[in-house]
């Protein structure tokens, strides 16, 4: 960039510990983590160090290393408010009762643009046609994980970190028009949702300026017109990567890293004309199977595994 256009007293910062100076200083309260796949770890794990308020947008922040953000938040004060639209949307439902009260939550899914192809079909879908999202502007990695439903199944991982559920008690349906961005059902049967436009500058506001809510530049639910809602049950089957989801969710440990890290370079090697579509929940699976797996690793082994992973998913043939 060109320094010269900044005004002189300015102080530019670069890098990964320039991260990490800006997350620990004293004049900054919150840190909205949005940086995109295992990139944004960092910056997260410094501004937990640092005892401050932690706006989520980075779900691999907690699929890589939940049981050490949590276990630190505690200990420092931190606070962790999550951006993603179903996360914001399970935290706000889940005011309405006590942890102990709640029987499960409910993350919706648009289904991405490949829902009623056959799945026979998947090792034809073309990078350019798992970039065209039905319902969300993102950017390519994350649209992928979407058409994927991978997506989803890091979500479940972060869920489970977030709110201190099992993984049992995480269910996914299938929502086309994302208008319903998560529920929660209690034990009396009562079943709570945040409803709103897909707009992204709603769950980012509420996690700045959470407990308070204020006037905002998101889109309104506009009742005027005629709404059709659906809920669909997802077919597992036909996406394994909403499967892998659920199984790293139950073993948790250091599974997380590597379902995060074999993904990313799936999803980078389908961009590059590389490996089908269909190819990137069957790389993942083998290393996930290959690896050593760790109850609770700390953060140079969760690096470690990191790096590892990432070699093995360059080198994966189908």
């Amino acid at each position: 960039c060109d320094l010269t256009s900044f005004p002189g007293n300015t102080k530019v910062f670069f890098g990964t510990a320039a991260l990490g100076e800006i997350c620990t200083h004293p004049d900054v309260d919150v840190v909205v983590s949005a940086i995109v796949g295992a990139a944004g770890l960092q910056a997260s794990w410094q501004t937990v160090l640092g005892g401050k308020r932690l706006a989520i947008a980075n779900k691999e922040t907690m699929v890589i290393a939940g049981h050490l953000i949590v276990e630190k938040s505690r200990e420092t004060g931190a606070e962790l408010i999550p951006v993603d639209s179903e996360h914001s949307a399970l935290f706000q439902c889940m005011m309405s009762g006590k942890h102990a009260e709640i029987k499960r939550g409910i993350l919706t899914a648009s289904g991405g643009p490949f829902r009623k192809m056959p799945q026979e079909e998947f090792k034809y879908i073309t990078p350019q046609a798992a970039l065209a999202h039905p319902t969300w502007k993102m950017g390519p990695k994350i649209t992928v994980d979407s058409a994927t439903m991978m997506n989803k199944g890091l979500e479940i991982i972060e869920a489970c970190w977030l709110f201190n559920l099992p993984a049992a008690k995480i269910e996914v349906v299938i929502h086309p028009q994302s208008i319903i961005h998560s529920m929660v059902e209690f034990l009396d049967g009562s079943v709570l949702a945040q409803l709103s436009p897909p707009d992204m500058r709603l769950p980012i506001q509420h996690a700045i300026t959470y407990p308070n809510r204020m006037l905002g530049p998101s889109r309104r639910l506009d009742l005027s017109l005629a709404l059709t809602l659906e809920l669909i049950p997802p077919e597992i089957g036909k996406f394994p990567c909403l499967e892998l989801g659920f199984e790293v969710a139950v073993r948790r440990g250091s599974a997380g890293v590597v379902l995060n890290a074999a993904n990313e370079i799936a999803v980078e090697r389908f961009l590059n004309g590389e490996i089908h579509f269909n190819d990137i929940p069957c790389l993942v699976r083998k290393i996930l199977d290959q690896h050593e797996w760790s109850s609770a690793p700390d953060m140079s082994t969760l690096m470690e595994l990191d790096t590892w992973t990432r070699q093995q998913a360059y080198h994966w043939r189908p």
